[in-house]
């Protein structure tokens, strides 16, 4: 079994990569150890947003009345219901991914793959051992939810997002430890549905990678929302051995002991590098990351390396960019390197967080002069009928060229709109070009051509 490319791994990168390398006219096989889609689409992106839109959907019953709609008998919740639904847009997906591998005559090897020598594979699976060979080889085993020394996961009463997305009960109280986009989701999906939930945060800002003006205005919605958050405080242990986990966080003004059903460890993610091969092929790593270059190729000759696993954002939609210019410059094309500056970023709580580009601190500290516009959506029309005043656009430029540098945006819908700023910034449009590109009205998206013109002195709307 000889192939032009061998993928481990069908994740966003995995799949995506073996796509396009057929596309391309290479022969491909992927090797998945689970289910095709990987975590994202099995127990990551897909079925969390599946999660929440269920908690949208209780909170717009919870809140008809605002629109002047009764209904009866409102407010119950089928926790059951609630996870089968999302299980079911998972495998609907996974079955999606198949679907694709036969369209582009992609063999799929269900086993555990591990290099083993120059050009070959190790395959192992219930069936027994085999071996694959191909002249190029991708890596895209992705990442897992780490596990701190203090915050042991047991899959039951310390969890981690896999456990998190399907308890067989709603749990009363749950302690969230880490509030980047994992952990706000889920503090979010629960804390709608009933759920009494805490958010710890060792940082001074919850969803810290973000403008700090994002962060502080969600801080005060979610708080507002009925969320307890506590920042610049550290879990220092938890006593999971009654039937409630007892919690020792330390804060700026002591130590105290927090109460909860469950405690969901939400501080990041491993990356998978144990027993592919990776010492025995000699392929280098450096902090739990495969070094590779800007097209992916690690050290070892025809061994490459995507996604989570290599250094850069752990997001779906960047492994997927990494698996395409990893395949494109296999087959010889002439891809650019990966702008990791111009990545999107997305929170789907509600408000919804998206971001890409310098933050105002970072824009600052780099040396830009700048101008800044911010639009609140109280201010918009579309936003205001919609029911969805809370939240803004903040949008950066340079003030000497008019270079887009960024975009903060919370509010309704707003992962929709991002990508308007990523395609403009790709495209190296200024300020002075979104104020006149002419937006819908009324739309969310306006948002971004107000808080341009704000930036400029030229809003209309403010």
């Amino acid at each position: 079994m000889n192939y032009d490319v061998i993928v481990i791994g069908s994740g966003p990168g995995g799949y995506v990569a073996a796509i396009r390398a057929s596309q391309l006219g290479l022969k491909t096989a992927v090797v998945e150890k689970e289910s095709l889609g990987g975590i994202c689409l099995n127990w990551g992106c897909i079925p969390t947003k599946a999660l929440l839109k269920s908690a949208q959907v209780f909170e717009y019953i919870n809140h008809a009345a605002d629109y002047g709609i009764t209904v009866p008998n409102a407010g119950e919740v089928n926790f059951e219901a609630v996870i089968k639904r999302s299980r079911g847009v998972a495998d609907g997906m996974s079955k999606g991914v198949q679907f694709l591998m036969k369209k582009n005559k992609i063999d799929v090897i269900m086993g555990f793959g591990k290099l083993k020598g120059k050009g070959v594979v190790e395959v192992k699976n219930d069936e027994g051992t085999k071996e694959v060979t191909a002249k190029h080889i991708i890596l895209a085993t992705g990442g897992r939810s780490r596990e701190l020394p203090n915050l042991k996961q047991d899959g039951k009463k310390v969890i981690g997002y896999r456990q998190a997305m399907s308890l067989p009960k709603q749990p009363k109280s749950l302690i969230v430890v880490g509030s980047g986009a994992i952990g706000i989701e889920f503090a979010y999906f629960y804390n709608s549905l009933g759920t009494k939930v805490t958010v710890v945060e060792y940082l001074d800002n919850i969803v810290p990678l973000e403008d700090e003006e994002v962060s502080k205005q969600l801080n005060r919605i979610l708080k507002k929302q009925g969320i307890n958050i506590m920042t610049s405080s550290n879990v220092e242990a938890v006593d999971s051995t009654g039937d409630i986990c007892k919690v020792t966080v330390k804060t700026a003004s002591g130590t105290e002991v927090i109460e909860a059903e469950i405690v969901l460890s939400a501080v990041g993610i491993a990356t998978n590098l144990e027993g592919i091969g990776l010492e025995e092929a000699g392929v280098k790593t450096d902090k739990g990351k495969v070094l590779v270059d800007d097209f992916y190729k690690t050290n070892v000759e025809g061994v490459y390396a995507i996604g989570d696993i290599v250094k850069g954002q752990a997001l779906a939609h960047v492994a997927s960019a990494e698996g395409i210019i990893c395949v494109e410059k296999i087959a010889g094309h002439n891809p650019e390197p990966l702008n990791y500056n111009n990545i999107p970023g997305c929170t789907y709580c509600s408000p919804e967080i998206a971001s890409v580009g310098y933050t105002e601190k970072a824009a600052r500290e780099a040396g830009y002069e700048l101008k800044i516009g911010r639009f609140p959506f109280s201010a918009s029309g579309k936003a205001s009928a919609a029911g969805a005043k809370d939240g803004f656009v903040k949008v950066i430029f340079d003030a000497k060229y008019g270079e887009f540098l960024g975009a903060h945006m919370l509010g309704f819908n707003v992962t929709e709109m991002i990508a308007e700023v990523v395609t403009a910034r790709k495209l190296e449009t200024t300020g002075h070009e979104i104020i006149k590109s002419v937006h819908p009205h009324p739309t969310m998206s306006e948002a971004v051509m107000e808080a341009a013109a704000e930036a400029y002195g030229e809003c209309i709307h403010l």
